[in-house]
């Protein structure tokens, strides 16, 4: 028989998938995969069923609901002093990894280059090669994760049609500083390039950082593709609400990739969420408040087991070291063994690369109840002191 298709033929599921999976098998406490282990927002969530009553139940337009496609923009305006036109710059997707998708397969052909950084969320490689581009990999390293000028420029070339950054990064817990923006943004104009900007985590940002959309920067607002995720703002991870920002010519060729992929997203969830984005920002600041105290809870405990905390500025996942515990194998040996010796899942770090990276590094989700947060602490705790003695 004729092959299916050669990228996706023999892909391995993701990894989250499959950690969450061997969670549920040993009745682990799962630490990998991210979402929180609560709803969001009562009221929101309120919205969205009265809406799924009363209906309409039907198709919404095509670019999203007008409530939130203003919703969007009027939060670019509220936070980031961006001036959107919502009816040509905005258009609201069946989540972020659909938004990606979408902005890939609109910008990059056969022949195009598209630089990634490493480590990177595991769909864009896959999605950057069924479009039929070559991706060009710049690897940001522990424990600071700070951008290589050097390194970076060098990746650039005439054949670069875009650069995909996740900012905040996941799965480095990096924000990337004002000065690694300005970088980018100056390659991107001298080269003549795009910037798709996975910014899903833009309202989780801890201490002295401050999220900046590369958007803002002088010369990219006509260069950039901004990506927002509803599930990572209200902690909704399941309705798979997304929404893309760009200048009208970018826009129309992804909303054209758009009505191919989904068309369209559920009309009560778009209304829900253009209700939510309008919240007072209380509940922006009780957001970050209350998942930085999170991180805070098991970092300490995660360091004085063993692990090397690795510094946590935005998202809701810290990294660690296990190689001074003394561990003789790998990443996935690690998380492994944790699953079915500990009852705690994670996630290899090594798993986020495309090329070699590094082999002693996991993360931990942090978005849980703190109970639960504690319990996983207990088991490791215990774990990890049976295996120092050995």
């Amino acid at each position: 028989m004729k092959p299916t298709n050669s990228v996706f033929t023999g892909l391995e599921t993701t990894v989250f998938e499959r950690m969450s999976r061997l969670a549920m098998e040993h009745n682990a406490i799962n630490l990998g995969q991210g979402f929180p282990d609560v709803d969001g927002p009562q009221d929101v969530r309120e919205v969205a069923a009265h809406t799924l009553l009363e209906g309409p139940n039907q198709y919404p337009p095509m670019l999203g609901l007008p409530a939130l496609r203003q919703a969007v923009a009027d939060n670019n305006k509220r936070f980031w002093d961006l001036d959107i036109d919502w009816q040509s710059e905005v258009v609201i997707t069946s989540g972020a990894t659909e938004a990606l998708a979408d902005s890939i397969f609109a910008m990059v052909e056969p022949g195009d280059e598209v630089i990634l950084i490493e480590p990177l969320y595991d769909c864009y490689l896959s999605l950057v090669k069924r479009a039929g581009a070559t991706p060009v990999f710049v690897q940001v390293n522990a424990p600071d994760w700070e951008l290589n000028e050097e390194q970076l420029r060098k990746a650039f070339s005439s054949q670069t049609k875009a650069i995909l950054i996740n900012n905040p990064m996941n799965p480095t817990a990096k924000v990337f500083s004002r000065q690694e923006l300005q970088l980018i943004a100056d390659l991107c104009i001298e080269f003549d390039c795009y910037a798709i900007c996975d910014e899903v985590y833009e309202h989780i940002v801890f201490e002295d950082q401050q999220h900046t959309p590369l958007m803002t920067l002088p010369g990219m607002r006509d260069r950039c593709i901004r990506i927002g995720s509803a599930g990572k703002t209200f902690s909704l991870t399941g309705w798979k609400v997304g929404y893309i920002t760009a200048p009208p010519n970018l826009l129309e060729p992804i909303a054209k990739a758009h009505q191919f992929v989904t068309f369209t997203t559920p009309p009560n969830l778009q209304k829900a969420v253009a209700y939510g984005l309008n919240k007072e920002d209380a509940y922006y600041a009780a957001l970050e408040s209350d998942l930085r105290s999170k991180r805070d809870l098991i970092s300490k405990p995660l360091a004085q087991m063993g692990f090397r905390v690795l510094p946590c500025e935005g998202t809701y996942f810290v990294t660690c070291d296990f190689s001074a515990t003394g561990f003789r194998g790998n990443d996935v040996a690690f998380c492994k063994k944790m699953v079915e010796e500990a009852g705690v899942a994670a996630v290899p770090i090594s798993a986020f690369y495309g090329t070699e990276g590094p082999q002693t590094l996991v993360r931990f989700c942090f978005c849980k109840k703190d109970e639960v947060l504690q319990e996983a602490l207990r088991h490791l705790q215990t774990w990890m002191g049976q295996f120092a003695a050995v």
